[in-house]
């Protein structure tokens, strides 16, 4: 992989994240980075014990529940040993409703996962309501500064 590649994957229902994915690869350019977006039902741990550059996108499905193309990499994810992620940076930014008891839980799910693994978090992750347009732009591009350091 690219120093300057950033995987950016994406757990969704409605699409939301999905469409936020896209938006991020189109920014990463504007900070020398190489955005690569997969769908979660796409991506293996093998792929996630690689990649060096994550960013997470993952919206809350029903009563704070993985979307269904997240759930078995977020299984298999939690499966790894300990420190098994330690090569890897990453940032998460959760999309959910504040009508719900569990805002944002899938996103905090990732966050904790990766963390237990070893990962390294470039910058808190963001809990996005469902008018996020702004907010999640804004902490990409940040996101994406903090990457850029690493090159």
């Amino acid at each position: 992989m690219n120093e300057n590649e950033i995987l950016i994957i994406f757990g969704t229902e409605t699409g939301n994240a999905e469409e936020l994915s896209e938006v991020a690869a189109k920014m990463a350019s504007d900070h020398d980075l190489i955005g690569n977006v997969m769908d979660m039902d796409d991506v293996t741990t093998d792929i996630l014990l690689k990649t060096k550059k994550l960013m997470v996108i993952c919206s809350t499905w029903g009563d704070g529940e993985q979307p269904v193309n997240a759930e078995d990499l977020y299984e298999s994810t939690n499966e790894l040993n300990e420190g098994a992620l330690s090569e890897l940076y990453f940032s998460v930014l959760a999309l959910g409703d504040t009508a719900f008891d569990l805002f944002c839980e899938s996103g905090k799910e990732w966050d904790n996962v990766l963390e237990e693994k070893g990962a390294s978090r470039v910058i808190d992750r963001i809990d996005c309501d469902t008018d996020y347009d702004d907010d999640a732009e804004d902490w990409i591009g940040r996101a994406f500064e903090n990457f850029k350091k690493l090159i």
